[in-house]
């Protein structure tokens, strides 16, 4: 049974998603403020965290900080503020996915079981398939229908690694550059455009209507399996 902390500040809102999740098999821990929810994280393992970043007490930003001290717990941040800067914060700081209120509770269950899904594979090797190519992070193979093996670059691997093992996940620019060059700062915008470009020449179907690997403008970029 997956475990999962809901901290939102809105009673009624609250109430709702405890018994949406419940009604559909999770355990749940409910926390009205950011340090009821920090007490419960340390009183008792969680397998997610719904979080919203406008709480009465501190802002759910710097709960996301306290979190990343010391667990990789997977992070929904369940909130009003529309704006990317926000979103961008929020991911940068290391939450995994973000949903922006009104939402659809299939659109939550849908963010929760992939959160659970990349929780559990993201030590172990992983073959996804875009468009036809099955890739096969392990052994850095990617093969075509046909047998006929497709060559990646080093950098288009690392991009590609990020990704793939967070299906669905919004995964920011900085991060991206983070993992191929090590550091964001003093990095060309374009570098990122570039290689995706690349990318989607290799593996997407239509490289000029990507279904898989996706921008997000202003915030990063998704794989959508």
């Amino acid at each position: 049974m997956m475990r999962v902390l809901l901290v939102e500040d809105e009673k009624p809102l609250l109430r709702a998603l405890a018994m949406n999740l419940v009604a559909r098999g999770y355990a749940v821990t409910e926390a009205d403020t950011g340090t009821r929810a920090l007490t419960a994280l340390a009183d008792a393992r969680h397998d997610a965290i719904v979080l919203d970043l406008g709480l009465p007490d501190m802002s759910g930003v710097d709960v996301i900080r306290a979190v990343r001290e010391y667990a990789s717990t997977p992070i929904i941040v369940l909130s009003a503020r529309s704006g990317s800067a926000e979103k961008v914060q929020a991911l940068d700081l290391g939450a995994d996915d973000y949903v922006t209120k009104p939402f659809s509770m299939d659109e939550l269950l849908a963010r929760l079981r992939a959160t659970g899904r990349r929780a559990a594979s993201v030590d172990e090797p992983l073959t996804a398939t875009v468009g036809t190519v099955t890739i096969d992070l392990a052994m850095t193979t990617a093969t075509a229908p046909d047998g006929t093996k497709v060559h990646l670059t080093p950098t288009e691997w690392k991009i590609l690694d990020v990704l793939l093992r967070r299906p669905g996940a919004l995964v920011t620019s900085d991060a991206l550059l983070t993992a191929v060059r090590g550091s964001s700062e003093h990095t060309d915008p374009s570098y990122l455009r570039i290689y995706f470009a690349q990318l989607r020449r290799k593996l997407e179907p239509e490289p000029s209507r990507p279904r898989h690997l996706v921008t997000e403008p202003g915030m990063g970029y998704r794989y959508r399996p």
